[in-house]
């Protein structure tokens, strides 16, 4: 397989994943493939430029790999050549990730999204081992920085040596850190993809070409837009709207985030978010009442304009 086209500009939503009450399951819930490709195709028809399946906030660690599959499956059909499927193929070890990036190319995805390796607190060796086994499939990569989840930090003078595999074409950047926007550019030529929505507007302002996270899965069209105005170079105008809507954002890093954006979802009415599969339970009462609250300022705001 050879490398193929990738470009990370724009808005790429790291979708969640819609399930359905069966009790034939185990968790007593189903993958709903039918809401699932409603969704992508409402984020599409709503500009965003990409869709990421089979990441955190697709639940990938949840899934049967026959779901898995079949997850980046309904994506790629679902969108039909209008934006790039960015297909997550995060694993314990890369002998297993090489395995989902292999599926992910025979199923028409354009680029996959790669963490170092899960449930192991891998050294820059290991690390660089990992994404080089990955490459050797020859999709575009985007490599993910998430030392939050992963007590791995792919560090600026990490990426620089991630840099010299030819695969590795950009960083989903989630270590909350800003700084790091400008650090990675300084030290090698991968793209810089902001990562966390609530630092989107400043990670954009210094440099980064593009947004892959979570609430585009709720505000769509107000994500591409607010990315649109920055890369305009309408700042003042970028930032209001940003404004009024980083206080929901904020919910993107936070442990309960999934079932944050869900709610979410499910509050605006236009697509559908659901329920969360084990280990994921329901919002406590505490943290649905602060979703809601943030959401309905969101949404407020956005009525009023």
């Amino acid at each position: 397989m050879t490398t193929t086209s990738y470009d990370p500009r724009g808005v790429t939503v790291a979708t969640t994943l819609a399930f359905k009450e069966d009790s034939s399951e185990s968790s007593g819930l189903a993958v709903d493939y039918d809401r699932f490709a409603a969704h992508c195709t409402w984020l599409v028809e709503n500009g965003c430029h990409g869709i990421g399946p089979n990441g955190s906030l697709g639940e990938y660690s949840s899934l049967t790999d026959d779901e898995r599959r079949k997850v980046v499956q309904t994506a790629v059909q679902a969108v039909g050549g209008r934006a790039s499927v960015i297909a997550g193929v995060h694993a314990p070890g890369w002998h297993q990730a090489q395995r989902w990036a292999e599926y992910a190319g025979e199923d028409g995805a354009d680029a996959i999204l790669l963490l170092p390796p899960t449930l192991y607190r891998a050294n820059d060796d290991e690390v660089i081992e990992h994404y080089a086994r990955v490459a050797e499939v020859g999709l575009p990569i985007m490599a993910y920085n998430n030392p939050i989840d992963t007590k791995i930090d792919l560090s600026p003078e990490t990426l620089a040596r991630l840099a010299e595999i030819p695969e590795v074409v950009a960083v989903k950047e989630f270590s909350c850190d800003v700084r790091r926007v400008l650090e990675i550019q300084e030290r090698c030529d991968i793209a810089v993809v902001a990562g966390a929505d609530d630092v989107l507007f400043e990670s954009l302002v210094d440099g980064a070409v593009g947004w892959f996270a979570g609430f585009p899965n709720a505000f769509p069209g107000e994500s591409v837009e607010i990315y649109d105005l920055v890369m305009a170079g309408k700042f003042a105008d970028a930032r209001e709207l940003y404004r009024n809507l980083v206080a929901v954002f904020r919910w993107d890093t936070r442990t309960e985030f999934v079932q944050a954006i869900k709610l979410v979802i499910d509050i605006g009415g236009h697509s559908y978010g659901g329920p969360t599969r084990p280990p994921r339970g329901p919002l406590s009462r505490e943290h649905e009442v602060g979703v809601r609250a943030d959401a309905a300022r969101a949404i407020e705001y956005l009525a009023s304009r």
